[in-house]
């Protein structure tokens, strides 16, 4: 784009930012299921990477605008924390370049916007954190008898925000992927088609006792159940995450709970079921399970004991941290990664024995994005 254009461009856009914002904020957004994308994206031919690029040249902007409207709006003053207002400024520089980005007509246009895109993917890496920090920030400054309940709102915000989160990662990792000249077989951008969950659950699984043993020098057995033949489609890396994070806790409970005990600590068990319309992983453990007062809020964002990896003093741009362990959100954020798809997470406990946590994955492919 012409220098002098984009000066121009980038000067109207500044006066009217707030307009422009609302605007696209109130536009529908454009949902799209796991077949689509599969089916879409199967043939990532030029003229397939183009039309593409230009529904997200569109897309893009109505989604993130939606969430800078959400984020000016948070109640209990949020919205004035310093690291919730550093995550409204990187949404708003992300709506800015989309917008400030010229109509995409030709490859060229698109190898740019691409490029452009995986930088504000970057740019978000760490949004999870930062906006944990800043509910950290909010709950500091409550009356420590503040009753929880009365945060729901804060609770359906976060909610939405990371479920919007989860489906704008996707749609920029997708159109990103789909340029690969030498993609890994069986796979449609970040879409295997012949995904065995119990080779995925055997990698997360190894990489939670791995957690387990910096933590505590020692780790319970794992023990996998299931037809190591079945495949189906679905995106590794989301149940990487999730199965991850469900090893992780269900080892933590064991290792603390046979910590000081002569007795052998007894192994997680992980039972993958292949159903017509639903795959389910369930993940048991005997690790003395939940107390039932304590289970709804393990869905919640406000509860964490654990000490946000991102301090107060860190340089909140640069922290390396897009991990999700340590301030208690991975079960919340694993369930939304489970309904991205049409799936959900569950959670059953036997307080004094154990939990047994079931992650359903829908087969079908066909529900589309639940867009918040």
């Amino acid at each position: 784009m012409a220098g002098a254009a984009r000066k121009k461009a980038m000067e109207t856009l500044g006066k009217s930012m707030t307009e422009e914002v609302q605007r696209w904020g109130c536009m529908k957004q454009n949902g799209v299921s796991l077949r689509y994308m599969m089916e879409f994206g199967s043939k990532p031919s030029l003229r397939n990477l183009l039309i593409s690029a230009q529904f997200l040249h569109k897309e893009l902007p109505i989604r993130i605008a939606r969430r800078v409207m959400d984020l000016e709006t948070l109640p209990y003053g949020l919205s004035h924390k310093p690291a919730v207002l550093k995550v409204r400024d990187w949404y708003l520089d992300s709506f800015r370049d989309l917008r400030l980005f010229p109509e995409i007509k030709d490859p060229n246009d698109e190898t740019e916007f691409t490029q452009m895109i995986k930088a504000i993917k970057v740019r978000h890496n760490n949004v999870v954190p930062m906006m944990a920090l800043g509910v950290q920030q909010l709950k500091k400054g409550l009356d420590p008898n503040v009753d929880y309940d009365a945060l729901d709102e804060i609770h359906e915000f976060l909610d939405r925000f990371y479920m919007s989160r989860i489906g704008i990662r996707m749609l920029i990792g997708q159109h990103v992927e789909l340029q690969n000249p030498n993609p890994p077989p069986h796979c449609v951008g970040c879409i295997h088609t012949k995904m065995s969950p119990l080779e995925v659950a055997r990698d997360a699984s190894e990489d939670a006792r791995s957690v387990c043993f910096r933590e505590y020098g020692s780790a319970p057995d794992i023990d996998i159940y299931g037809d190591p033949n079945f495949t189906f489609p679905y995106v590794p890396a989301h149940l990487h995450l999730m199965v991850f994070e469900l090893v992780k806790n269900s080892l933590r409970a064991v290792q603390e709970r046979y910590l000081d005990s002569d007795k052998v600590a007894p192994p997680v068990r992980i039972i993958v079921a292949d159903g017509i319309e639903d795959v389910t992983i369930k993940v048991s453990d005997e690790g003395g399970g939940i107390r039932r007062s304590g289970l709804p809020k393990i869905f919640t964002y406000l509860y964490s004991t654990a000490k946000n990896p991102l301090d107060e003093h860190d340089d909140l741009g640069t922290a390396d941290t897009a991990t999700m362990a340590g301030y208690g959100y991975g079960i919340p954020i694993s369930r939304l990664y489970a309904r991205y798809f049409g799936g959900d997470l569950q959670i059953i406990s036997m307080e004094g024995y154990g939990t047994d946590a079931y992650l359903h994955l829908s087969r079908l492919g066909d529900s589309q994005e639940p867009l918040p």
